[in-house]
Parts: structure tokens; sequence; C-alpha cells
């Protein structure tokens, strides 16, 4: 068996460590908004703020990849974040607040685009779908553990669980400047070098149902995941159940050891049985979990519906990934479809919180969750419109592609 290169194992490592920091602080953002005596919807900005920065950053970001190259970018983005972070923990009003995390977004647009990048060029295509599944679980072994532990930092403070989150974003710039090599570049000789294809373009690659479908995914996982966990899911739990802040820690540790179980077979599974098998499970998972959670009789219920959206996600979150990386593989570095995949998850990651969080205030948490549970099926119904044999894996690509005797 082939074995993942070096470089992609110190980019998990970062990565989980960036994840740990994501998580310190999730459970504690929109409680620490909320203290400003501001609405639901205000407190959910505060998480649509920092991804909107992201969105509007997207396109640049991809254009300095292309430029720079990956791993300066990278780095660079980890720097910023650590420096909005940090702001974040001496917010002395709302707006400070709101204004610090979203200058965060520049910085994570910068070092999410770079990652992917480097994940397709460091992945061997025969093992992208495992690459992709360990990429993921190093941001959920962050994931799993940042919440619980900042559910026992919030005692001490909402404040404190930023202070962390910024020095652990500066372990994971120095990981990643000391340890990581340059990625390699492709080394096609003589013509070969003119007919490198271009990175792909994002209305080209729009035209297939595949892409369509990618995007649509990507977007409810911001919405979802990214976007209405992290700024409606805390509130829930301390204003729809009753619950203290050190619960919202505690459900959000469920979500992703959720992601966590399914993570470490969905990978394996889109290389064998390709993307298309296992996206539809996790989205049917994800919508099963998410619609019914508004409507938790206590808080018991509602770490195992979380647990349950948790293994959804993680099965279709890395398997859209991998597909992502069938359709870029071989090309040159950067490309407006790449920057379009990240945008996705930003528009949902926007939008989520906003829309969630002013139908929570008008009509109530079950209908906002419900609301998200849509979301998900409507990306289950684009990938129900693709070809299984458009989304197969590499090595059954391979096998259809070995000419047959007649």
């Amino acid at each position: 068996m082939k074995n993942l290169p070096r470089g992609l194992w110190i980019l998990l490592i970062a990565n989980a460590v960036i994840a740990l920091g994501y998580g310190l602080v999730a459970p504690a953002l929109p409680i620490f908004a909320k203290n400003f005596d501001v609405s639901t919807a205000a407190a959910g900005f505060v998480v649509s703020a920092f991804a909107l920065m992201r969105l509007m950053f997207a396109p640049a970001g991809g254009r300095l990849v292309t430029i720079l190259g990956e791993r300066k970018i990278y780095l660079t983005g980890l720097l910023i974040v650590a420096v909005s972070t940090a702001a974040c923990a001496f917010a002395q009003s709302y707006w400070q607040l709101l204004v610090s995390r979203a200058a965060g977004g520049i910085g994570s647009t910068m070092f999410t685009v770079s990652a992917m990048a480097l994940l397709i060029r460091l992945s061997p295509q025969e093992l992208r779908g495992r690459a992709s599944g360990y990429f993921s679980a190093g941001f959920l072994v962050g994931n799993l553990t940042g919440p619980l532990i900042g559910a026992a930092l919030v005692g001490y403070g909402l404040r404190l669980p930023f202070v962390v989150y910024a020095i652990a974003l500066l372990i994971a710039a120095a990981v990643v400047a000391g340890f990581m090599p340059p990625p390699p570049e492709p080394e096609p000789t003589g013509d070969e070098k003119s007919e490198l294809p271009a990175a792909p373009a994002f209305f080209s690659s729009l035209k297939t149902r595949e892409y369509r479908a990618i995007l649509t995914s990507n977007f409810a996982q911001g919405w979802a995941s990214m976007g209405v966990r992290v700024a409606l899911v805390p509130l829930f739990v301390e204003e729809g159940l009753n619950s203290g802040p050190g619960w919202a820690g505690i459900i959000l540790a469920c979500y992703a050891a959720g992601n966590m179980v399914a993570i470490l077979i969905s990978g394996r599974l889109s290389d064998r049985y390709g993307r298309r098998a296992v996206m539809l499970p996790g989205l049917i998972v994800a919508a099963a979990g998410t619609l019914p959670l508004g409507f938790s009789p206590d808080i018991w219920v509602a770490l195992v519906l979380t647990s349950v959206a948790g293994v959804g996600s993680g099965l279709f979150a890395p398997t859209h990934q991998a597909a992502l990386g069938d359709l870029l593989a071989g090309r040159r570095r950067g490309g407006s479809a790449l920057a379009a995949y990240g945008m996705a998850s930003d528009v949902g990651a926007v939008s989520g919180p906003i829309v969630t969080g002013f139908i929570a205030d008008a009509v109530g948490y079950g209908t906002a969750f419900v609301v998200t549970g849509g979301v998900v099926l409507f990306a289950l119904v684009m990938w129900l419109s693709v070809p299984g044999a458009i989304t197969t894996s590499s090595a059954a690509r391979s096998a259809d592609s070995t000419p047959r005797s007649k």
C-alpha cells in the first residue's frame, strides 16, 4: 500500500491544532455575543461575519495561492486569524467583537483554500478519498476535544477560550513553518509543459452535474455544520433547553464524535464504491438528525440527534472533497473552480445563522432546525441527479477504462 507523503501528515497535525482552537471558542462565541444584550439573530451574525469575510476574500485567496504558493498563504492566514482572535478576547462591545471576528475571516479563507490545494496536490489519486478522510479527521480530532476543553474553560470566563485559540494558531503556524516541506511541482518535460491542463474555470466546471452537486452539498455543509451548529445550537441548549454553557460544549463535542466515527470509514468506502454511494446515505442521515433537533424535549435527546447529524456530515463532507479532487487533479494550481468550492460553504455559513436566527426569534428553534434540515435535503436531491457512473472511485474508473476483448 502506498504511504501518504510526509507533507500531508504535517498538514493533518496543523489541521488538528487549528480545529482544537476553533472548538474552544465555538460554545463560547454566540453566548459571549449575547451577553452584550443583542438578539439571537445579532449573536448569529458574529458567526456569519467571519464567514462573510471568508466569502468576500475567497477569489483573492485563490489568486494569491496561484501567485505565491500554498505554503506562504497558509502561514499568513494562520497569523492573521491568531491576531484577530486575540482581539476578540479583549472586545468591550458587541461591535468590537463583530469587527475582530470578521477580520479573522480573511485569514481563515487564506489557510483553508491553500490547505485544500495542498491536499489535492499531495494526495496520490488512488488514495485521495482516504486522504480526504484523514484530512477531515485531523480537523475533527481538534473539533471533538476543543468543545470539551472549551466547556471547562468558560467556567473561568467567556474570554479565556479566545486567548487559548490564538496561542493554538501560533503553534500550528510554527509546526507548518518548521516541518512542512514545499509541495511537489508537476514535472512535465519538453512539450508536455505547454500541455499541462490549465486550472479549471468556474463556469466550465459548472456545466457538469457532479460539480453542481458538490457545490450544493458544500453549501449545505456550511449552512448546517459551520453556521447553524456554531451559532444556533449553543443558544438552543442554553435558552431552549435551559442548560448551561458547559452543555453547549458537550453537545458540539457529540457532533464531532459522530463525525469522527463516520470519517474513519467514509474515505475508504468512497474510494472503493464511488463518491455517490457514500454521499446519498450521508445526506439522509444528516437530515434525519437535524430536522427534529429543535423539538428535543431535553438535553439527552438533543445529544443523540446531534450525534446522528454528525455521523451524516462525516459521511458526506470528506466524500465531496474527494469528488472535487477527482475533477481538479492533474491541473495547474489554483483556479476559480477551487475558490468557488470554498465560497459555497461560506455562503451557507453566512446565510444559515442569519436566516435561522431570525426564524428562531420569530417562531422558535424548532422551525429553524427544520429549515436547516431542508437545506440538507436539497443537496440530497442534487446528488440524486448525478449518475453513479460519473462518481465512481479512481480504481473503478481504471477498471472501466481497461480495453475489453470483443
